[in-house]
């Protein structure tokens, strides 16, 4: 209990300092972490990422007992991400989402199989929002599972949608405020298709794009 109010305290702080990055006065409640993590197959996951960890309010409930999974944290606050590092030490803890292709490259890892996700899509820029949409896609696996939640933010749908299919939607009432968990799977071939794309480019414009390429 002790740890749950100190955990609040410290977000209260955090949302204070840097509201649009925090995302919201409390951490996710227990309710809002099942419906994360209760639809993802877990026997089937050996890597994963998630992506605005906080204060672990959802990493705690990853089950531990999945080995050898390999998981990845990213939490920008500095102190909220040594907090992580101290906590769940068998983890490995990054900066910056923005970067999770790098993390991947340096952590020797090709594609994951599943990524949750806490950042406040709605406090980015339209632009932002899909370039980091477009890293994920492009970290997961074909057909990989991407699961994130928001706060009534209707865009997020139609940002999703070029890059997953959206299996499910879940309304999670205990929460503050309440949420909607999407649950997503990578479209099949999406990088095959953009390089399709791009041949019929170069083959309309003739060699000379192929050139300046």
């Amino acid at each position: 209990m002790f740890r749950g109010l100190k955990e609040r305290l410290l977000f209260l702080y955090k949302f204070l300092q840097a509201p649009l990055s925090t995302g919201n006065i409390v951490p996710s409640s227990r309710r809002l972490a099942q419906a994360l993590l209760a639809p993802i197959p877990w026997e089937r996951v050996n890597t994963l990422a998630e992506l605005g960890a906080g204060t672990g309010a959802v990493t705690r409930h990853l089950p531990s007992a999945q080995q050898p999974m390999q998981v990845l944290l990213f939490e920008k606050d500095q102190e909220l991400r040594r907090s992580l590092k101290l906590r769940f030490p068998d983890y490995r803890c990054y900066p910056d989402s923005s970067r999770l292709r790098l993390a991947l490259h340096n952590g020797k890892l090709e594609k994951l199989d599943c990524i949750v996700s806490g950042l406040p899509f709605w406090s980015m820029g339209g632009e932002k929002r899909t370039q980091l949409l477009s890293q994920i896609s492009a970290s997961l696996k074909d057909e990989g599972m991407f699961v994130v939640f928001s706060y009534y933010f209707k865009q997020i749908q139609k940002d999703l949608k070029p890059f997953f299919d959206i299996q499910s939607t879940t309304f999670v009432a205990l929460n503050f405020p309440p949420a909607v968990v999407y649950v997503c799977r990578k479209k099949a071939n999406t990088e095959h298709k953009k390089n399709v794309q791009w041949l019929s480019v170069v083959a309309a414009k003739g060699s000379r794009v192929l050139l300046e390429r």
